[in-house]
């Protein structure tokens, strides 16, 4: 073997590890859920992807049952695990092995019941529950008769609003809204004449610039205040408190992205948004009435300088 033959071959040797971890041509599949920032960060990621050469497939996925599908690679990522809707999904998850934790978001999460600020003019005990709780019958309705309203989210989120009725004694009945859109559409109406209105809502999210407003101190969280009855006030219940008031905001991954997609994975986990990154994203879609792949199109032109650091 002559020095110009060896020298080939050496140099091939040397490149053959990056070649056998090149990320696989398969498509990386992203979930969509039913609220915007969830939708445009989903959509921000994946044209990420697209843009280092990866394929990329979206498909709608039940927001609590993904962590099952990510753990058995029918998905392969989640961008927004918030710890109060889906701590406990992703705990269950992770306890099955199949997906990991892939690191937090710099965002600080916080999801619970909500009014607007000219609520506080009725009801001037607030934001104390049990204040909430002495105005209830300002917030009745011809559905909930004597009974105050408090509108949910969508039932998937699996927000336990009826529970936490029922643990605190509460003269409320809770309905639950079939999109994040129709909590806005419930707001905005209630704006018009400024009537009292408790909903769900969260942070980080482009309300709490339309509509100022405060969330309603329950007692404290606990952990273990979902799973064991002697946590929190009343030791025959669960929920009896309140939810995480400065929660995380995880990315999850399938156990298989970083071998099959390792290039995707690194970037996957160097990517961290701030709250008001969410908060833009979603106010693109739920002000701006932009598509999500519109949107996170514009987000990425705009933000440049951000994503490339990924």
């Amino acid at each position: 073997m002559n020095k110009f033959t060896n020298t080939i071959i050496t140099g091939l040797a040397a490149l053959m590890p990056f070649a056998a971890f090149a990320d696989s041509s398969d498509p990386i599949v992203i979930p969509i859920h039913n609220w915007s920032s969830q939708i445009v960060m989903s959509n921000v990621v994946g044209q990420i992807f697209e843009k280092n050469g990866n394929n990329v497939e979206y498909v709608t996925t039940d927001s609590q049952a993904v962590y099952e599908s990510v753990r058995m690679g029918d998905v392969t990522l989640e961008m927004e695990v918030w710890e109060g809707a889906f701590g406990a999904s992703f705990r269950a998850a992770l306890e099955k092995g199949g997906l990991h934790d892939v690191g937090d978001h710099n965002a600080v999460t916080r999801e619970d019941w909500w009014y607007p600020m000219w609520t506080k003019d009725a009801c001037p005990g607030l934001p104390s529950w049990e204040a909430l709780n002495d105005c209830a019958a300002l917030f009745a309705t011809a559905e909930t008769g004597s009974k105050g309203r408090y509108l949910d989210g969508p039932v998937d989120w699996l927000k336990h609003g009826q529970e936490r009725v029922a643990a605190l004694g509460m003269n409320f009945q809770v309905v639950n809204a079939g999109s994040a859109a129709a909590l806005w559409a419930a707001i905005g109406a209630a704006e018009a004449d400024k009537s009292p209105i408790v909903v769900f809502n969260w942070t980080p999210n482009f309300a709490e610039a339309v509509w100022p407003g405060e969330f309603v101190e329950f007692p404290v969280w606990v952990e273990g205040c979902d799973k064991d009855p002697a946590v929190g006030p009343n030791p025959s219940a669960l929920y009896d408190c309140g939810n995480p008031a400065n929660g995380y905001l995880k990315k999850a991954a399938w156990d298989g992205m970083k071998d099959k997609w390792p290039d995707a994975y690194a970037t996957l986990a160097n990517i961290s948004f701030t709250n008001p990154q969410i908060a833009e994203m979603a106010r693109m879609v739920d002000i701006d009435e932009m598509e999500p792949e519109e949107a996170a199109s514009a987000w990425l032109e705009a933000n440049e300088a951000v994503w490339k650091e990924w």
